[in-house]
C-alpha cells in the first residue's frame, strides 16, 4: 500500500477511504484502520475524538486477533502505537509486534520495499 504513505491531507486520506473501506483484504483493511485512525485528529470534540480513536483500536485488534500472523496488520498496529500519545495508553504491543516484524524479515518473509517502509516508520 505505497499510497498510504503519500497521504498529505485531509483530502487524500478521505480519497483512501472511499477508495479502499470496502476492499476485503485484511492487509488493505489494516491501513484504512489507520487513516481512520488519524481521522481523530479532524474531530473538534475530545470526546468524538477519543471515540473514534477506540472504535478503530478495536477493529484493528479484532482483525490481529483474526489474523495473527498479518504482516501488515502487526506493522500498522506498531506504528499506530509508537506514534499515539501516551496518554492514550495505547502501547501494549510494541514488543509483541517488533519481535514479530524482526523475525519475519530476518527469514526474508518480507519484500525489501516493505522492509524498507517498516525501518524507515517504525523503531525497527
Amino acid at each position: 500500500m505505497n499510497n498510504f504513505h503519500e497521504l498529505q491531507s485531509k483530502q487524500d486520506e478521505e480519497n483512501f477511504l472511499k477508495e479502499f473501506s470496502a476492499n476485503s483484504d485484511v492487509a488493505v483493511q489494516a491501513y484504512v484502520c489507520a487513516v481512520e485512525m488519524k481521522q481523530a485528529e479532524y474531530a473538534i470534540n475530545p470526546i468524538s475524538k477519543l471515540k473514534i480513536f477506540n472504535k478503530t483500536k478495536k477493529k484493528l485488534a479484532l482483525l490481529i486477533k483474526d489474523h495473527p500472523n498479518n504482516i501488515h496488520l502487526r506493522y500498522v498496529r506498531l506504528l499506530l502505537q509508537e506514534k499515539t500519545p501516551a496518554i492514550l495508553g495505547y502501547k501494549d504491543n510494541i514488543d509483541e509486534d517488533t519481535r514479530f516484524l524482526r523475525n519475519e524479515i530476518k527469514n526474508n518473509n518480507i519484500s525489501k520495499e516493505f522492509q524498507t517502509f517498516i525501518e524507515s516508520n517504525t523503531s525497527i
